[in-house]
């Protein structure tokens, strides 16, 4: 999304993906305002008969709309008219303040919960985007998104303005009614007031605008340099350069907290000034009211009117002028997150019928490249693979064996050429169905922090694992004698990314997973590389075991990992050098 939209036209859009339950909650906020709005209209309006009983009683006594009032309740002398004006304006002022912490709460629950739907929509559109945007874009970014930048859109954007609307309403009315009782003095109340936060909004506009790209900016380093710290947390510790570390968080950390610190204090200091000259103005309106031929004693309602109104108008300045400082504040991080809102999820909801798997897999002339900027990684790849066979990848490091097998497996799609199943032809509407075939173990397992039997039915919950199939899974990987020796067998936690078990644990756990799958193709990815050759060999032996359907593909570094494997190919500089097999190879070396 371009950041050239104006800041309306971003709210626009923000409002968009609001769901439209959410919207339809918004009308009964905006009601719910105005009756609150309207109960502080009218309690500022129930104090001016309450002064007159105090100041005047005997005109009030005979005021048309107070002789019903006298009648109803048997009024035998003005005097009388003091207590139930007392008590009429005190319950309007209770059940004023009452709806107002009921506006409160509705605005409050309105706000988190329209964040949680946010922040999902976001977390789910990130994750259901191509396997090359996520390569090609920095995960801090995107934790910092879902987290950080919708929360400040949350406080600083949508509660804001629902504080907005709701001021605005309050301030409307009271003017109003102020202007009823006393034009002159409320157009100079209102001017006043309203002039002066006009232009302490006209001079601060520029600096808030700097400090929402700064918060915005920082706010991702700061997440960056925490990733990266604790990720390599043992480089780190080697290293001694925790330092480093410190100084980059430090720097992003004060430049961040700095601008959030000016604009709370750019959203706060007007009151403290305005206040005062509030003050002055109402003391100098007293002055000039006292002067008018109808005396003191008649300016005392009206006075206490005005006061009160006052008090009521400027929360209601500052609440205004507030929001509008903190959405200029959050704007960048408004934009950042409309990037993600933004993002289309790919129709990997088709109705289409799985693609299966029954003959052979076909590569045409496929080319590849990760961006027009950037070299061609493969260059014209003509591969056919068949159903149950075991095929090897070997080549150096960077010939593009892994782009090679991601293409397969679905991840990458050519950048020219084609890659078809049984004669289907792969495309973006069908390629997820067709990952639902493949089974991968990388060279790095990525374990969660949960125990072997989850981690093994990763991705299903713990009430539908079959723990059967589990313990069949282990038994493959050769991993069932190492979990029986453990006090906790199955149900042992292995900690953040598998750090309280060893590195052979954790690859035989992943290949584990790939045999729970119970998939048409198992991809081995530098699979078996952390493992010594005795246990590779056993694992080796359990795979040639599987159903003879199961086709294998390996990547590999050791020559013997892929004794097993019916033809090896071997990629070199993004082309097939040459398709050979085991036998040769081994008498080559």
């Amino acid at each position: 999304m371009k950041k050239t939209r104006t800041l309306v036209q971003s709210l626009l859009d923000f409002w968009r993906h609001i769901p439209t339950y959410r919207k339809k909650q918004s009308i009964l906020f905006l009601l719910f305002t105005f009756i609150s709005a309207l109960t502080e209209v009218i309690s500022v309006g129930a104090i001016l008969p309450f002064l007159g009983a105090l100041t005047a009683p005997e005109e009030l006594y005979g005021h048309e709309l107070i002789v019903p009032i006298v009648n109803l309740l048997s009024l035998n002398s003005p005097k009388d008219l003091l207590l139930p004006l007392a008590v009429f304006f005190i319950l309007i002022v209770l059940v004023s303040g009452a709806i107002r912490l009921s506006l409160l709460y509705i605005l409050t629950r309105f706000s988190y919960a329209t964040g949680v739907d946010i922040s999902v929509d976001i977390y789910r559109r990130v994750l259901y985007q191509d396997y090359l945007v996520h390569v090609s874009q920095h995960s801090s970014k995107i934790i910092n998104g879902i987290t950080n930048k919708t929360a400040a859109v949350i406080h600083g954007i949508l509660t804001p303005l629902l504080v907005l609307i709701s001021a605005s309403f309050l301030l409307i009315g009271i003017i109003v009614f102020i202007i009823f009782i006393d034009p002159l003095i409320a157009m100079v109340i209102f001017t006043c007031f309203g002039g002066m936060y006009f232009f302490i909004a006209k001079f601060s506009r520029r600096k808030l605008k700097l400090n929402s790209e700064k918060i915005a900016n920082e706010s991702s380093h700061v997440i960056k340099s925490l990733q990266e710290s604790l990720g390599g947390i043992r480089d780190v510790v080697i290293e001694n350069n925790q330092e480093f570390y410190c100084d980059i968080y430090r720097k992003s950390d004060a430049i961040q907290r700095r601008a959030q610190g000016e604009n709370h204090f750019i959203g706060d200091s007007p009151r403290y000034i305005v206040e005062a000259i509030g003050i002055i103005i109402i003391a100098i309106s007293a002055y000039f009211m006292s002067l008018r031929d109808s005396g003191i004693v008649s300016v005392v309602p009206v006075l206490g009117v005005i006061v009160l109104g006052a008090q009521r108008m400027l929360p209601a300045f500052q609440q205004i002028y507030g929001a509008l400082t903190n959405i200029r504040g959050s704007q960048a991080s408004l934009y950042d997150v409309l990037e993600l809102l933004n993002q289309p999820i790919p129709n990997y909801k088709s109705r289409q019928s799985l693609v299966s798997f029954k003959r052979q897999i076909s590569l045409k002339k496929v080319f590849f490249q990760y961006s027009p900027e950037r070299s061609t990684v493969l260059k014209n790849i003509n591969l056919d693979i068949k159903k149950g066979e075991c095929v090897g990848f070997i080549g150096s490091t960077g010939g593009g064996k892994s782009t090679l097998i991601d293409i397969i497996m679905g991840l990458l799609v050519p950048s020219d050429g084609s890659i078809s199943i049984d004669n289907r032809i792969l495309t973006k509407d069908n390629i997820n169905l067709w990952r639902a075939n493949i089974a991968h173990v990388p060279q790095n397992i990525f374990l969660s922090d949960a125990t072997i039997m989850e981690n093994i039915a990763f991705g299903i919950q713990k009430e539908k694992i079959n723990v059967a199939r589990v313990k069949r899974s282990a038994e493959l990987a050769q991993l069932s004698d190492t979990i029986n020796m453990m006090p906790e067998g199955y149900q042992t936690v292995v900690g953040e990314n598998g750090l309280l078990i060893s590195g052979g644990q954790r690859q035989r756990i992943g290949i584990a997973r790939a045999m729970y799958k119970k998939s048409d193709i198992i991809i081995f990815d530098e699979a078996t590389s952390s493992l010594d050759s005795a246990t590779e060999k056993l694992i080796m032996d359990s795979i040639k075991k599987l159903d003879h359907n199961t086709t294998i593909l390996m990547i590999a570094h050791r020559l013997t990992t892929l004794k097993s494997c019916k033809k090896i190919i071997i990629v070199e500089d993004g082309v097939i050098a040459k398709v050979t097999t085991y036998d040769d190879l081994k008498e080559c070396n």
